[in-house]
This record gives structure tokens, C-alpha cells and sequence, in this order.
């Protein structure tokens, strides 16, 4: 991976104050889910087979998450970066390779955790795959910590913000609706109120209003109180009678 003075300094440096951030917001929705399934794995009763059954099938849903995540990355971001830097995403697309062979692996290890629920052996295949989630969540925030700060730089020094936008519409018009809200439900909560508030703000815009609706339905029983008037407020949005903020 060649990479100008430019790329080289945005290992270190977080962010370039008013450019277009095409990572920035499906990253904090894969980082908290991702904190939220290992969590829910950690705290799993291993002697409990619905338990076990519930955080098996979330650790199944985060691994199809991920696995189109990297998907979306592949045929529009690494495709955009190479057009314009040769071999400038050859280092995380193989990264993106061993992704792949790790969400493999740990599904074989959930389908052993499953057959294993309710026997002595549960609680060792729990804590098994337990552990080889928190490698695959660390290994994940690190990579994506590098797209935020290389590969954006790369992308920065030779798209303009149109550009970019125009790239991430793109990538956003091709996924399926019902991935699309399960993304949202994740993505909503995980920004903070100007950001939530102004992907609503574009969304009300675009979509139809029962759309919007949806969403607005989906996204409300995962803030908190304060959170949603904020939101009710930016948006102008009739207030819920007797909401009290948490």
C-alpha cells in the first residue's frame, strides 16, 4: 500500500474539519452493536438452552452484518479508492479476506456452542466463543480505525465532497429495505443529536412519510427520554404526552 505524506500523517490524525466522513456514521452503529452482542455472550446462562439459543442467533445476526458490511466496502469504497490509488486498499481488503475467514470460524464455534447448551460442556463453548468475539471485535475496531484515518485521507486528497456523497448514495440505494432498518436500528441511537438529527432531516426529505414514520417508531424505545425530546424538538415533531426525559 503506497501512501503519500498525507495518508501517512491520518494514521495520527483524527479527522479533517468539514469533509465528508463516509465512515464515520455506519462504524459507530457496527461498533455498538458489536459491544452489545459481546456483552449479551458474556452475560449468557450457558446451562439455559433459550439463552443460549437468543445470543446465538444475535451472535449469527452480527456475523451477516458484518459479512455485508465488508460486502459494501469491497464493490463501492475500495472499488472508488482504487480507481484513483492504485493499490491503495490492497492492505485492508486482505484484511477484509481474513474477516471473512473469521466470521466462518465463529460460526462453526456457535453451532457447537448450540449443541453443546445444556450439557457440562456449555459453559466451556460459551466462554470459548465468548473470547473469540472479543478477538474478532478487537481486531475490527482497529481496522476500522485505520479506514477512518488512511483510507479517508486517500479518499479526501482525490474526491471532492460531492463526490463522496454521491458514492455513499449510492452504496445506501443498494441495500434491501429490510437490512436497511436493521442498520437504522443500531445507526439512530449510536450518533449523537445533530447527527441523528440531520440524517432524519435528509430521510423526512427522500422518503415517504409511512417510512419515515417507521423509523421514527423504530428508533424511539432505544433512546432514552431526553434523547428522544431532542430529537422531537429538532425535528418539530408533536411532543409524546406524558414522556417524562430518562
Amino acid at each position: 500500500m503506497k501512501m503519500d505524506h498525507c495518508e501517512i500523517d491520518a494514521v495520527t490524525t483524527p479527522h479533517a474539519p468539514g469533509r465528508f466522513d463516509i465512515y464515520a456514521g455506519i462504524h459507530k452503529a457496527l461498533r455498538t452493536l458489536m459491544a452489545d452482542t459481546l456483552m449479551a455472550l458474556g452475560r449468557a446462562d450457558p446451562d439455559d438452552v433459550a439463552e443460549v439459543s437468543a445470543v446465538s442467533g444475535r451472535v449469527l445476526e452480527l456475523m451477516d452484518v458484518c459479512t455485508a458490511h465488508v460486502v459494501h466496502e469491497n464493490h463501492f469504497i475500495h472499488t472508488a479508492i482504487e480507481a484513483r490509488a492504485t493499490g491503495a486498499s490492497a492492505a485492508l481488503a486482505h484484511e477484509h479476506e481474513e474477516h471473512l475467514a473469521q466470521i466462518a470460524r465463529l460460526k462453526t464455534a456457535v453451532s457447537a456452542l448450540c449443541q453443546h447448551a445444556g450439557h457440562p460442556e456449555s459453559a466451556a463453548a460459551a466462554h470459548g466463543l465468548y473470547r473469540e468475539l472479543a478477538l474478532f471485535v478487537a481486531y475490527n475496531y482497529q481496522h476500522m480505525h485505520v479506514e477512518e484515518t488512511a483510507h479517508n485521507c486517500v479518499l479526501w486528497a482525490r474526491y471532492t465532497d460531492a463526490e463522496l456523497i454521491d458514492l455513499h448514495h449510492r452504496l445506501v440505494a443498494s441495500i434491501p429495505p429490510a437490512e436497511m432498518m436493521h442498520t437504522l436500528r443500531w445507526l439512530l441511537p449510536s450518533l449523537n443529536p445533530a447527527e441523528r438529527t440531520a440524517l432524519l432531516q435528509d430521510m423526512r426529505a427522500q422518503a415517504p412519510a409511512p417510512a419515515f414514520q417507521a423509523v421514527l417508531d423504530l428508533v424511539q424505545p432505544h433512546l432514552s427520554g431526553q434523547e428522544w425530546r431532542k430529537l422531537t424538538h429538532s425535528l418539530n415533531l408533536a411532543p409524546v404526552p406524558g414522556l417524562v426525559a430518562g
